[in-house]
């Protein structure tokens, strides 16, 4: 008994020694997984009848369902001297009643169910979204029918709007960047609507009558957009927008769209107020979606601000030197008509002439110089790995689609963009480098204590002109 008490642990240590060695795991560099696909979901379109579009996509994993609309309804229609006109149709549209219902009997009716409708103005859209609980949606489609057929533009509301849009203009001074902002837009686009803001003159000129005519103009069958998605049932659907819609005729406006000629003259425009650090906005007109060097200049803006901490302008201004906080650039790619390019950081008073010139150094570097492979390669790789994330959301993925079909995009624009982003070469970044940007000659805009920067605002070779107080 003894000798088995000795010799069983043997034996167990032998078993043990005999078995064949674990694999040993792989390293990471020796890991292969197969490639990654990704294909674009595919969207259900369909026309009413009417004309209204209809882009659906039905999801049952929750009760809901989210509803996007477009008119041509935009800002760009306001009439000279009414600037706001399509900001205070948007807000009155949805406040000021519809139907039978007054504005304090629709609010209660969409708030005892929950339903979020809301709208807004864009430049060239009236954007209107509706969202609840699927057992709600006759209602919900019910009460968005109402809106858009039967608006009440109720006076008194009419008046509120008015007074809450007057007070934004008396506060929108308190923000540099809001100054900077709309000063920059208004010197890009010299006489243009999309380069008017609303003045005190402008929103007391506009009156209900002003509003029912907007809606008359642009308020028709043929040019409304619907993308619906979630719990609902495609057959009820259809015949639900059927009977609230079907019996609704009329012709859509031709949306107004004056060209951009105007070609400013490159100037600094000076807002002197007593603040400890300087709000600094480059900017020139861009491109707009029909332009075949749109890929290269997304890769290329990604090199020089696009890119957060992999873009040259924050390397250098605050990796390097710790002047700013954010510095960044983009191309506002317009939909209809060339949008803006805008370089912009915030920096402390006595670095203003400092950031401004480390901006336009790197500004002429792009355009002079080629871009290294490395960063290259960097820009279109997170161009093309960050471009899946826009369909997460099975709503953003239909609102998407209607927004590219309503502008006009090429009908292969998403199934494209990764492989024509692929394509941009060194020497196409350079080249679209040399196109697009003008250091020299750009709006440069600053809002500051001036007497505290580190140099004369005249010393940039721009002439100066002050920004007028409101």
């Amino acid at each position: 008994m003894n000798r088995l008490r000795y010799l069983l642990p043997i034996a167990c240590l032998l078993l043990v020694a005999c078995q064949p060695p674990a694999p040993r795991n792989p390293r990471p560099e020796q890991l292969h997984y197969p490639p990654l696909t990704f294909r674009v979901p595919a969207v259900e379109r369909l026309d009413l009848p009417n004309g209204i579009r209809l882009y659906l996509q039905e999801d049952h994993e929750l009760p809901l369902v989210e509803v996007s609309a477009m008119l041509p309804a935009g800002s760009i229609a306001d009439p000279e001297g009414k600037t706001g006109l399509a900001d205070l149709y948007a807000t009155v549209l949805r406040s000021g009643g519809a139907g039978d219902y007054s504005p304090d009997a629709f609010d209660e009716l969409l708030a005892e169910r929950a339903i979020d409708l809301s709208t807004s103005s864009g430049s060239y859209t009236l954007n209107l979204g509706l969202s609840l609980q699927s057992k709600d949606l006759m209602v919900g489609l019910q009460a968005l029918s109402d809106m858009l057929r039967h608006p009440r533009f109720d006076p008194q509301r009419l008046e509120l709007a008015r007074r809450q849009a007057l007070e934004a203009i008396r506060r929108r001074n308190d923000n540099p960047g809001s100054i900077a902002r709309r000063t920059l837009r208004q010197a890009l686009y010299p006489g243009h609507p999309l380069g008017r803001v609303e003045t005190r003159a402008s929103l007391s000129a506009i009156s209900r009558e002003d509003l029912l005519a907007f809606h008359r103009r642009f308020a028709h069958p043929q040019g409304l957009w619907l993308g619906i998605t979630g719990d609902f049932d495609r057959e009820q659907l259809l015949a639900d927008l059927r009977q609230l819609f079907g019996d609704w005729n009329g012709d859509a406006a031709r949306r107004p769209v004056p060209p951009v000629t105007a070609k400013p003259e490159a100037a600094l425009w000076l807002a002197d107020k007593p603040i400890p650090q300087t709000t600094i906005l480059f900017g020139e007109l861009g491109i707009d979606k029909d332009n075949p060097d749109l890929y290269a200049v997304r890769v290329m803006n990604y090199i020089l601000g696009g890119g957060g901490f992999n873009s040259r302008l924050m390397r250098e201004v605050r990796s390097n030197r710790g002047l700013a906080y954010s510095v960044y650039s983009y191309f506002q790619i317009g939909r209809l008509l060339p949008g803006q390019f805008i370089a912009g950081c915030e920096t402390k008073s006595g670095t203003t002439m400092q950031v401004i010139r480390l901006m336009r150094e790197q500004m002429r570097l792009m355009r002079e110089k080629e871009v290294s492979a490395e960063e290259l390669r960097l820009a279109k790789e997170s161009l093309i790995n960050s471009f899946v994330f826009a369909f997460e959301d099975i709503h953003d993925v239909v609102a998407q689609q209607m927004r590219l079909d309503f502008y006009g995009y090429p009908s292969d624009y998403l199934a494209g963009y990764r492989d024509r982003i692929a394509a941009v070469t060194v020497k196409d970044v350079k080249r679209v480098a040399r196109r697009y940007l003008h250091p020299d000659k750009q709006q440069l805009v600053l809002v500051g204590n001036v007497k505290d920067f580190d140099g004369k605002p005249g010393s940039l070779g721009l002439p100066v002109r002050e920004i007028p107080e409101d």
